[in-house]
Formats: C-alpha cells, sequence, structure tokens
C-alpha cells in the first residue's frame, strides 16, 4: 500500500466551527489542494464522511487502486478524512471509494469541494488550483453604487450553452470566446447586469444546470475554471454586474453525485417527505444538520468570494420553505407548531442571507418565490427572509395573461394590469420575463402577442414598455430582446438571423433604448421600491383601455409622465390631468420609426391648459399612437 501522509489544514477552531454549522469558508479546508509537505509536493485531500469504515483516493495516478492510498480519519468525531498523497498534481483526476459502516455498503464518489470537473460525461474530479489575476478592482470598488436598491438594475438571463453557437464547428462558445462576444452584446443593449443560468458543473443537459454534482466547480463543458472568472473580470471592466443562478433547493441522485454520499443519508434528509422533490425527482439538502448548512452557505459565500460574483439569484424558494410543496395530504408531516411551514429551511435561508451581507455588504440576493411568503425581501431584524430582492411572479403571470388576449377584450381585463400595484411595494421586486415562460409549450414572449405581424410586434414593444416604466427592477431572457419567434431549446442557438428583418432589429432597438431610458431617468429607478415613486393618473379607462401614471424621482423635475395605449385603435385628443401647469418635452415613443412603428403620431403642442381633468388642475391633449406607450418630462 502506498504512503498517505498524516497532514490537516483544520484548526480546532475550524472543527469546532463545523461542527456548530458557522464555518462558512469550508472550501479551504475540505477538497483537493495542491502543497507541500516535509519538502515533498503533492496534494492534501479532505473529505466528510462520518458513516465511513475507511475512504480511499483512487485516480489516474493508482490506476484507480482501492487501498492504495487510504485517508485518515480524524480522532475529534467530526467524521472528515484526510490525508496528503505525494506526487498528486494539477490536472490528476480522482474519486473518494467510500466503505460505509452501513451494511458494507461501497460508493465511489466525486469530491463535493472538487474545483474542477471532468467534462460530462465523465464524472470524476480534477485536482485544480489557478492563479488567475483579477483586473476588477475599479469596478469592485464602486459596486455598492451599482448593485444599490436605487440603482437602475436590468438583468440579461443568459444561458451560456444556446446564447449563440460558433457555426462553422457546430458548438457553443467558450467562456472565453463569450468574455469577447456576450460581453460586447450586453454593453451594447444597456443592460446593467448578467444573469447565468447555473454554471455550476451538472451531469445531465436538459436539466439546464439545476441538477447540479458539482458545487464548487464551474461547468467544464466551456473551458476551465480561470476562464470563466477571465468572463467575470471583462464584463466588470465594461461595468456590468455578474449575478450566478444558485440551487440549495435540491440535487440529483446520480451515483457519483452527493446522494447517500457515505452508505447514509448524509446531505438529503432521511425522510422521504422532506428528502425527495417529486417534481424533480431529485434529493432535498437536510437543512436541520449543522455540517450541511455549513456546506451550503460557504457555496454562497464562494463564488462571491473566489469568482466575484456581484449576487445569487436563489432557485426555488418556495419548494423550500413549505413542507407541503407539492404534495398531497399525507405526504407531509406538520412543523412542531402544526404549520406547513418548513422551520429549519426558513432558518438556513435567513443565516445564508446575513453570513452573504456580512461577508459582501455591496451584493444582492434575489429570491425566485412563487407564493405570497410575507417580508421575502425584508430585514431579519425586521421579521423577513433577508433577500435583497424577490421575483414578482404574479406580475408576469398577469401581465403576460393580460397581453395574450385581443386588444377587443381587453376593456374587461384591465385590472389584470392595476392589480399589481395594489401590492408592489410589499417586497422589493424584480419584474421577470425568465427562461420558464417560453419553454414546455409556453411559446415565445413574442407568439404569444394576438394580432398580425405589426400588431404583435407593437404589442410587444409595449409590453416592454409598460415593463420598463412599471416600478420595480427587471429582468428578461435572451431573445426576448429581439422577438425571438420560436421557443427556447436549450441545445440550439437563438436565431440571430432574425435581426436581418426590420420588425425584429426595431425590438432590439426599443430594448436597447428602454435600457438606457432606465439607466439616465432617475424617477424610474430612484424610489423603484417605494410607493413614493409611483402615481396613477387614471387607471380606470377601461373603455378605451388606456391607463396613465407618473413615476416619481428625489426630485420633482425628474418626473416621468407614461401614457399606455393598449389598443391598435389610435386616440386623437384624449385628454390626461397632470400634477402642474407647464409644457411637456417626449423623452420615450414605443411607437417611433426607429422601432417599426407607424411614427405618423405627433404631439407638438405639449402646453397644458387650465381645465380640469382626472382630478387635477391642469390638462393636456394627446395622440396616443396604436398600441403605443409615450413618456413625458415637465420641461
Amino acid at each position: 500500500m502506498a504512503q498517505t501522509k498524516v497532514h490537516s489544514l483544520f484548526t480546532e477552531f475550524d472543527i469546532n466551527l463545523f461542527k456548530a454549522g458557522k464555518h462558512f469558508r469550508l472550501y479551504e479546508k475540505f477538497g483537493s489542494h495542491i502543497t507541500t509537505v516535509d519538502d515533498e509536493e503533492g496534494t492534501y485531500f479532505a473529505v466528510w464522511a462520518p458513516s465511513a469504515k475507511n475512504v480511499s483516493v483512487i485516480g489516474d495516478f493508482n490506476f484507480w487502486l482501492e487501498g492504495d492510498h487510504q485517508l485518515n480519519v480524524r480522532w475529534d468525531g467530526s467524521g472528515i478524512w484526510e490525508g496528503f498523497i505525494p506526487g498528486v498534481k494539477k490536472g490528476n483526476i480522482y474519486k473518494y471509494k467510500i466503505q460505509s459502516n452501513n451494511n458494507h455498503i461501497t460508493t465511489e464518489k466525486a469530491d463535493p469541494f472538487a474545483r474542477r470537473c471532468e467534462h460530462p460525461p465523465k464524472t470524476a474530479s480534477v485536482v485544480w488550483n489557478d492563479q488567475y489575476e483579477w483586473q476588477d478592482k475599479k469596478w469592485m470598488k464602486n459596486r455598492k453604487k451599482n448593485n444599490a436598491l436605487d440603482a437602475p438594475f436590468s438583468v440579461y438571463e443568459v444561458h451560456l450553452g444556446s446564447w449563440k453557437k460558433q457555426i462553422e464547428e457546430n458548438r457553443f462558445l467558450s467562456y472565453k470566446e463569450l468574455a469577447d462576444e456576450l460581453v460586447d452584446y450586453v454593453k451594447e443593449m444597456n443592460f446593467t447586469h448578467v444573469e447565468f443560468m447555473p454554471i455550476m458543473e451538472y451531469p445531465y443537459d436538459p436539466s439546464w444546470g439545476y441538477q447540479l454534482t458539482g458545487y464548487f466547480a464551474p461547468t467544464s463543458r466551456f473551458g476551465y475554471p480561470d476562464e470563466f472568472k477571465y468572463l467575470v473580470d471583462k464584463f466588470h471592466e465594461e461595468s456590468i454586474g455578474v449575478i450566478l443562478d444558485w440551487v440549495p433547493s435540491h440535487f440529483p441522485s446520480d451515483d457519483h453525485g452527493l446522494g447517500f454520499f457515505d452508505g447514509s443519508h448524509l446531505y438529503e434528509h432521511p425522510d422521504r417527505r422532506k428528502g425527495y422533490h417529486q417534481d424533480w425527482k431529485s434529493l432535498i439538502f437536510n437543512y436541520g444538520r449543522n455540517e450541511i448548512k455549513a456546506f451550503l452557505i460557504s457555496n454562497a459565500i464562494f463564488w462571491l468570494d473566489q469568482y466575484h460574483a456581484d449576487g445569487l439569484r436563489v432557485d426555488a424558494v418556495a419548494s423550500m420553505l413549505f413542507l407541503d410543496y407539492s404534495r398531497e395530504e399525507g405526504e407531509w408531516e406538520p412543523n412542531k407548531y402544526g404549520g406547513r411551514e418548513y422551520l429549519e429551511a426558513i432558518d438556513f435561508i435567513k443565516e445564508m442571507n446575513t453570513a452573504v451581507y456580512e461577508a459582501f455588504p455591496d451584493v444582492q440576493t434575489i429570491a425566485e418565490e412563487s407564493t405570497s411568503f410575507p417580508q421575502v425581501s425584508r430585514p431579519i431584524y425586521d421579521g423577513g427572509l433577508g433577500f435583497g430582492m424577490k421575483w414578482m411572479m404574479g406580475w408576469m403571470h398577469d401581465t403576460l395573461g393580460y397581453f395574450q388576449k385581443e386588444p377587443i377584450y381587453r376593456k374587461h381585463h384591465q385590472n389584470e394590469l392595476t392589480f399589481g400595484l395594489n401590492y408592489a411595494f410589499s417586497e422589493n421586486f424584480m419584474l421577470p420575463l425568465s427562461h420558464d415562460e417560453v419553454v414546455y409549450g409556453k411559446k415565445a414572449i413574442l407568439d404569444k402577442m394576438p394580432g398580425d405581424e405589426w400588431q404583435r410586434f407593437a404589442n410587444l414593444r409595449l409590453l416592454y414598455s409598460f415593463m420598463y416604466t412599471h416600478p420595480g427592477t427587471k429582468l428578461l431572457f435572451q431573445g426576448g430582446e429581439f422577438g425571438q419567434t420560436s421557443e427556447w431549446n436549450f441545445e440550439t442557438s437563438l436565431d440571430w438571423h432574425l435581426l436581418q428583418y426590420d420588425v425584429h432589429k426595431g425590438a432590439q432597438d426599443l430594448v436597447k433604448d428602454l435600457n438606457k431610458l432606465y439607466k439616465k431617468e432617475k424617477a424610474l429607478h430612484q424610489k423603484q421600491f417605494s410607493p413614493e415613486g409611483f402615481e396613477w393618473i387614471d387607471h380606470g379607462d377601461h373603455q378605451n383601455s388606456v391607463m396613465s401614471y407618473i413615476r416619481k424621482g428625489e426630485n420633482e423635475k425628474d418626473n416621468i409622465i407614461v401614457v399606455l395605449n393598449l389598443t391598435p385603435i389610435p386616440r386623437e385628443n384624449y385628454r390626461i390631468g397632470l400634477p402642474k401647469a407647464g409644457t411637456l418635452k417626449e423623452v420615450f415613443n414605443s411607437d417611433a420609426k426607429k422601432y417599426n412603428g407607424t411614427g405618423n403620431y405627433k404631439n407638438k403642442s405639449l402646453t397644458t391648459n387650465k381645465k380640469e381633468w382626472n382630478g387635477r388642475l391642469n390638462s393636456l391633449e394627446l395622440n396616443l399612437p396604436p398600441l403605443g406607450m409615450l413618456a413625458y418630462k415637465f420641461k
């Protein structure tokens, strides 16, 4: 048997923190670490396997033979196995072979803390370190203001594998190629942030990355870890923030993954009512176990620390909050108070947000949470869960439902657009038009729009104009910005060829300019989470399907007046009441020729007169374009 040297990176303090669930930098201790012991170069390994009888490191350096390099179990009852193997270097591949005390079960597992994984379908871990030198000091110093709740926050959601293909070789772009093409595109489109669907290693392409096996490794599909750092760096160079999708809600049961790790239910809850997700056929973390909390919180911190991520969008929060999520009666057990809330998971979420914001006060955590659970994006000291923002799923559902209706019926459904404003300030809401809305037969956003081609694109422009002038931050999935005509397919590139047509180019130019407007006009972002930032002019003109409102900034001179005509019938001499006398100037028109609108409905005279309207002393007549949005400021 080859010699494994006794060596440890753990102090007694580390072990105590780990057992208490309070060690949030476990990646500095666990996993494989290239180091030198007694003048010999090699690699230190550490893995948590409390039910193991023995643990061997098997790999390409010992012909995958069990027993050649056995790890030593610590004496302190922590369940940690560790040791130093001379000669093992960067690029060597390995797994842990674990013989369990439970029924002589043997498992072969990838390293939960591996910094790099083999390219799927291969499943081993790779010994790795990189010496990447970050160039984003300026961004990191200033990102507090770019990530602030009163700053413009407009997110382009991307699935790296399907954004664009390298056509000649029919392959996806690498991290390095994306650092050229995607960065330039997001900058050109004036988005403030990009969000990657999960880039942590995952075995199964159709899961889109939401079934993770390598929690600490960027997927090797697109290149090396340092190349992913380079991609993040390039975004920061252009003052664009990077948000990562993060999945602490469940994990797949693949043989090499976290499930049944040491022959016991180590990472997953042993009770299937809490440990198995019926919808996704996956396993659920045991949030009540201290070491699991430390693992997950360390993982959140890892991406912010080692990869300079500017935020985490936390997937499927609703599935964590409720014991009866997607379960029938009899398939779940109430909590100790008889309720359906999953108390241990709620505590974990609060601890995670506390740890993240303590370590990185200038980032944002964003909850994908689809229920009316209270105070998701409110501070923990105030009884909240501590997220920075929450997706406004109700707005998305109601708005898309409205826009799918033929305009002739819209007068009966205007409250679907206005209802969201009743609760718009109960959370720090982000308005999402995400990947979930353009798959599984739901059709592309453009394809949801009724009418002939002109009307469909006018509706699309109107939808985006409503979204960008509505309170809240914004998220748009790739392809939506130019009117992708087919549903999203993770296996193919977006239909970039559509941009040769004026209607698609017009939609793209509109989104580009809406992002610019949102960034430039303070009234659209300064009070985006406050009721003081919004005032209705008229939400009750159902008969004409017209709505008007004011977005307000810190300074009255920044206020913006928005008017939406939600039918294809132009409205001549349409009067709206205004808060004061004066002359308006147009700052946006979704019907402009530039966007492939009619360009016909000009409003030359924009001075108010003393005619009372909408309960206001001053008013103005406007010509409203069909399916159009107009935005004005006082001169």
